[in-house]
């Protein structure tokens, strides 16, 4: 018989630090899980994205134990990277704040594949260049 699902709590949290502090601590005591033995599990799964904002969707079942199911960091944090900013432009379409070359996007939507609605490489480079350049950030060829 499959658990029963008491509901969902969607996270992002850096790779790695993952602590009982807000809103990490709010979120997930509210549905009654030990926040402890997530913190350990979080941290855990994600040394390799250390820093990184991961999001994270945490199913709670009825008897409070729960799953993680973990996702590559946002495509914005990847062009950041790629182009080397702390963040966007304050008036995207107006100022340009930075570029990346098409083969970053190209290899940005590789690394985020899995969870873009996107069937091949070619349409998930699209995307990637779309939030580029909602972020002010141009993408050359």
């Amino acid at each position: 018989m499959a658990k029963e699902i008491l509901g969902y709590v969607k996270l992002q949290i850096k790779g790695g630090q993952a602590n009982p502090a807000p809103p990490v601590g709010p979120a997930l005591g509210q549905r009654g899980i030990n926040i402890m033995d997530f913190c350990k599990t979080f941290n855990e799964k994600t040394k390799s994205l250390m820093g990184k904002p991961v999001p994270v969707v945490v199913t709670v079942y009825k008897d409070k134990k729960f799953d993680i199911a973990i996702k590559s960091p946002p495509a914005s944090h990847f062009i950041k990277e790629a182009a080397k900013l702390k963040s966007g432009s304050k008036e995207p379409g107006r100022v340009v704040v930075g570029s990346i070359t098409m083969r970053q996007a190209e290899e940005i939507a590789q690394e985020k594949m899995k969870d873009l609605n996107a069937f091949d490489l070619k349409e998930a480079t699209k995307i990637i260049c779309g939030s580029a350049r909602s972020m002010g950030i141009e993408v050359k060829e």
